[in-house]
């Protein structure tokens, strides 16, 4: 045997002595199949995503979501157990996506009249890409489907949160600073924003005269803060005393 062969041959009974894969080699083969797991759980939630918008939420199955996310439909219940608890997990994904894409925006905003002008532009970008169409048919699905309707609420929930930011920020230097409920308003906004969503479908004329009393709303509070201390003063306790009856 050669020089070359036997000092191969006295590594390899060296490596091999404890007959124990290299720790390497065994976090490598971990760390593919978490991230071939990961791969597959995303196109999942995106395929349900898609499935909704195209198809509406009585022809989500979890061949249909298989098929739009190119994947065995097997796979549905190994990572999310039901169909329910894939669209739960959508649900909750699509939120996330949506408002990482606005936060930045929403942190930006210092007026209720700048709130309200995000307010339509995002409705035109959600309804022109389909988001909408995604939040009706979850809507609509968790009145039959108890499992959804808590999964749809933490959605929301992420929205909730944003824009109650907002509106702390924004009603802070009004006269109804310690008087108004940022976190009650919040909800109230969301509300109205889904509403409004789903309104436009049978009656978009309707819906844009909604959003243009709105603004007239946004534009009576901004007059708020040309009055003078005094005035302030005297507008708070009228609040106040109106929200004690």
């Amino acid at each position: 045997m050669s020089e070359g062969r036997r000092e191969g041959a006295s590594e390899g009974m060296t490596e091999g002595t404890n007959a124990a894969p290299k720790p390497a080699t065994r976090t490598a083969a971990n760390a593919s199949t978490a991230e071939n797991s990961c791969g597959t759980r995303e196109k999942l939630l995106r395929g349900a995503l898609t499935t909704l918008v195209e198809q509406g939420i009585a022809k989500t199955s979890a061949r249909s979501v298989a098929a739009a996310a190119g994947v065995n439909q097997a796979l549905v219940f190994y990572h999310f157990g039901s169909v329910d608890g894939l669209l739960a997990a959508a649900c909750r994904y699509g939120a996330e996506q949506r408002v990482a894409r606005y936060r930045d925006e929403l942190r930006s905003i210092t007026t209720l009249a700048g709130l309200l002008e995000f307010g339509r532009r995002m409705h035109a970008r959600e309804r022109e890409e389909g988001t909408v169409a995604v939040l009706a048919q979850l809507l609509a699905g968790a009145q039959s489907q108890p499992r959804l309707g808590p999964a749809t609420a933490a959605g929301l929930d992420l929205w909730i949160t944003e824009i109650e930011q907002v509106l702390t920020r924004v009603l802070d230097v009004t006269p109804l600073a310690g008087v108004a409920d940022p976190a009650g308003l919040a909800r109230a906004v969301a509300a109205s924003f889904v509403g409004l969503e789903l309104y436009e479908g049978a009656d978009p004329a309707g819906a844009a005269h909604a959003l243009d009393a709105l603004e007239q709303l946004a534009a009576l509070l901004t007059a708020l803060d040309t009055l003078g201390p005094v005035a302030r003063r005297a507008l708070r306790m009228q609040v106040q005393r109106t929200l004690r009856r």
